[in-house]
């Protein structure tokens, strides 16, 4: 994976469902940390995303490939 970034400076990353139900939440910054966003992947299907001023984490949740610059990360590993 290419080690571009956006012109605000925040890394993408990619995350690949292997199986149907992958749940890909987004969590805030700030002072108290809540969920903010959820989206559910089917096998097969791609999400590509990044930090922002207001996604401090990611949690991924189902069987998923996610490749950041840092490398490339399986969840059943």
């Amino acid at each position: 994976m290419d080690n571009q970034t956006s012109s605000s400076g925040n890394d993408y990353f990619v995350i690949k469902a292997k199986d149907n139900g992958v749940h890909v939440i987004g969590l805030t910054r700030g002072q108290d940390t809540r969920f903010h966003h959820t989206e559910k992947l089917d096998k097969g299907e791609v999400m590509i995303a990044q930090f922002t001023e207001h996604t401090s984490a990611v949690k991924v949740r189902g069987k998923a490939i996610i490749m950041t610059k840092f490398g490339t990360i399986d969840t059943e590993e």
